[in-house]
């Protein structure tokens, strides 16, 4: 495939996107913010008018959105990609989304002879930026090859997790992971402050133990240098998280600790912090404490 189309260029979508055009795809650009796409316009990208456009210019088409609403809107709408000149062509959502979006893509798709695949990922702004995402993939198995090596310039981990649909269940099971760890790495830092420790040497010494992960190593960090910028945002793992919860109760599942996280993310959102990054915790469960010392 020699062109691409990217439609998305936030805080993921724009590194992504450059990494495919240093491989030397030819890419064709939308988003609905233009001066958000200009960086790649300046590397040599075509900004289109639509979704639409992007897809009867382009081979392989990918979007990543911020809400599931987005992701409807720019392949089912009257300018999405949908009613673009689409046989042969891949289609590729890396939207994190529920997975009857994907579903219905896929059978959309189909339909006009094009192949479809869910995609979303994880590894936040840092993963987009250095390229080594973990990729989570649901579809055919040939269009996952043809997409291949457009994954493999953005990410290290690539696992085609199954029929379509999979790669959205897949996210869900990192989402549901994370919400769990989130709060309990939050919790270590606002416990370890008001016990008074060093936090810097605290930090080095229980990420080389058990409670080592990805979380401490590169979130905790931004917490205590009170960067609360967003690698990945508090209003869209609200989202998230919804989603987890809906798709547990269409399997009879109940999930009480993403309930919880949910819960906590959405103070986060009363607080007027919707568009921090999810390392924001510790400053809700500060307040917690705060105003447990003041009764």
């Amino acid at each position: 495939m020699k062109s691409i189309g990217w439609i998305g260029t936030g805080v993921m979508g724009l590194s992504m996107a450059s990494h495919l055009m240093d491989k030397g795809f030819k890419a064709y650009v939308f988003n609905r913010t233009s001066s958000k796409a200009q960086r790649l316009v300046d590397k040599g990208a075509c900004l289109c008018a639509s979704p639409r456009e992007v897809a009867d210019k382009a081979d392989i088409i990918f979007t990543i959105v911020g809400y599931p609403k987005d992701v409807e809107e720019v392949y089912f709408s009257e300018s999405g990609i949908l009613k673009a000149d689409i046989e042969g062509k891949v289609l590729v959502d890396m939207t994190t989304t529920e997975p009857a979006i994907a579903k219905r893509i896929y059978e959309a798709a189909r339909l006009k002879g094009a192949s479809s695949l869910d995609a979303p990922v994880s590894g936040g702004d840092r993963g987009a930026r250095e390229a080594t995402l973990s990729i989570m993939a649901g579809g055919d198995q040939d269009a996952f090859e043809r997409a291949l090596p457009c994954f493999q310039a953005m990410g290290r981990s690539i696992v085609l997790e199954g029929p379509c649909g999979s790669g959205q269940h897949t996210k869900m099971a990192n989402q549901i992971t994370i919400a769990g760890t989130m709060i309990g790495v939050c919790e270590a830092l606002v416990y370890s402050r008001k016990a008074g420790l060093d936090m810097d040497r605290m930090l080095a010494t229980i990420s080389k133990g058990a409670a080592g992960c990805w979380t401490l190593d590169n979130l905790a960090p931004r917490v205590l240098r009170n960067d609360m910028e967003p690698g990945f945002m508090v209003d869209h793992f609200v989202k998230d998280l919804g989603i987890a919860i809906k798709e547990a109760g269409l399997m009879s599942l109940r999930l009480e600790g993403v309930e919880l996280a949910k819960k906590l993310y959405e103070e986060l959102q009363g607080m007027g912090l919707g568009r921090k990054g999810t390392q924001a915790l510790a400053l809700a469960l500060d307040k917690v404490i705060e105003n447990a010392d003041n009764k």
